[in-house]
């Protein structure tokens, strides 16, 4: 095919080769999901199916035609799959490992939440975290509530004062006493 371009145009050929593919791509992937759409639209309208369904169906198709018409585009813009799926896989692995560091913060965080909101207890209450329904466990006066902790000062036997940073999560794992307004 060079022979019959002129000599200026042949630095020219792969780049607008390659445009003219990534056009008949896209072209073919709206194509193609504009043929599906009507075919899942007949379909539905002739078997009854639910309108979500079809929808759906509709939706899935759109999202798996419009990806492999990317991976194709980047195929031929010279990016491996090879590339992709370990880029992929990187950093979903990445993304896993930051939600499980991050999942017992995030739960303090939406227990003390529900703290603020259904108030189990409040400030200067006096409050047991109990370890069953036979023993005791901590327990002491709530002087600060914050999105991570819930803190307690005990009394000791001997009169002194210590403070324990209770998670808020565990408010929600195990059962709790509480005396209003009172030192218990």
């Amino acid at each position: 095919m060079n022979q019959f371009l002129p000599a200026w145009a042949h630095p020219w050929l792969h780049p607008i080769t390659t445009g003219v593919q990534i056009v008949l791509i896209l072209v073919g992937a709206w194509l193609l999901r504009t043929l599906l759409r009507h075919l899942v639209g007949r379909i539905g309208a002739r078997h009854g199916l639910p309108p979500e369904f079809a929808f759906a169906v509709r939706r899935l198709s759109s999202v798996v035609i419009y990806a492999g018409a990317v991976l194709l585009v980047l195929d031929r813009l010279g990016v491996s799959a090879t590339v992709l799926w370990t880029a992929f896989t990187g950093f979903a692995a990445v993304g896993a490992v930051a939600f499980f560091a991050a999942w017992s913060v995030l739960s303090n965080i939406f227990c003390s939440l529900l703290i603020f909101t259904t108030r189990p207890f409040r400030l200067h209450d006096c409050i047991e975290l109990l370890e069953s329904g036979d023993k005791p466990g901590l327990k002491g006066e709530v002087i600060d509530i914050n999105l991570i902790y819930t803190t307690l000062q005990e009394t000791a036997e001997d009169g002194a004062n210590t403070v324990l940073q209770v998670p808020n999560s565990l408010f929600f794992q195990r059962a709790t006493r509480c005396w209003r307004g009172a030192s218990g």
